[in-house]
């Protein structure tokens, strides 16, 4: 009997020793281990509980059923697996957090990218008509944030007609849709319009999944060329 207890005892103390050491690298905190031995070393941790983080905690996200989180778990590797590990270094993305019902500040989302932590949070449940299109969306923000200089902003928007001006955020915008144009003039999705860097991610989740311009449109033919040409800046092994 203090043998069956010694050994409970020592699984406690092992996974709450766990999971202290994964709030001591990306503070946050009811994480689990999902998944660590990955070809190019991503680490998937999942929601246990129900978690609010962030300076003001204005970051919420809940814990999901084990069939979801198997089942998207899936898609989402696949999707992920398509970058090297080299390349996730050079970006600084390691861990990527799985829960649903993702927002900030009341504010539902898809994902919440943060390069200081190396950590990419995704709402599992997000729409799936655009699931694996924003997970790249939200890989290039953590691209962005690691290589502002790279992917400037005012050379981006001078792509735009001279009449065109972006929203001073995406959340100052009604321009949230996320349909694929079949006319892009300029943009593959109305939410392309609300911010640069929106855009920027607008294009390079566009490329990601394959779509191709469906009409001549040298604006955005000149954005995605832009695109390809920094990517390979930062590892000229990238494949878009």
């Amino acid at each position: 009997m203090n043998f069956i207890r010694l050994i409970i005892l020592s699984l406690f103390i092992f996974t709450a020793s766990h999971a202290d050491t994964i709030y001591n690298l990306i503070k946050i905190p009811n994480l689990e281990i999902y998944e660590i031995q990955t070809a190019n070393k991503l680490r998937y941790l999942y929601a246990k509980k129900p978690f609010t983080v962030g300076l003001e905690k204005n970051i919420k996200c809940y814990n999901s059923e084990k069939k979801i989180l198997d089942e998207k778990y899936k898609i989402i590797k696949k999707n992920l697996d398509r970058y090297e590990q080299s390349f996730l270094k050079k970006i600084s993305l390691k861990y990527i957090v799985l829960c649903e019902d993702l927002s900030i500040s009341n504010i539902n989302t898809a994902g919440i990218p943060d390069n200081e932590m190396k950590t990419l949070i995704l709402d599992i449940k997000f729409n799936e008509k655009y699931f694996e299109r924003v997970i790249h969306h939200e890989v290039f923000h953590i691209i962005n944030d690691s290589f502002k200089d790279i992917f400037n902003q005012a050379t981006w928007s001078k792509f735009n007609l001279n009449n065109f001006e972006y929203a001073e955020c995406s959340t100052c915008t009604d321009k949230l849709g996320l349909d694929t144009y079949g006319n892009t003039k300029g943009f593959f999705s109305e939410y392309s319009q609300s911010t640069a860097s929106e855009d920027m991610a607008e294009v390079f989740s566009h490329l990601m999944i394959g779509t191709s311009l469906k009409n001549q449109d040298s604006i955005l033919e000149n954005k995605i060329n832009f695109i390809r040409k920094n990517l390979l800046k930062i590892d000229p092994n990238f494949i878009l």
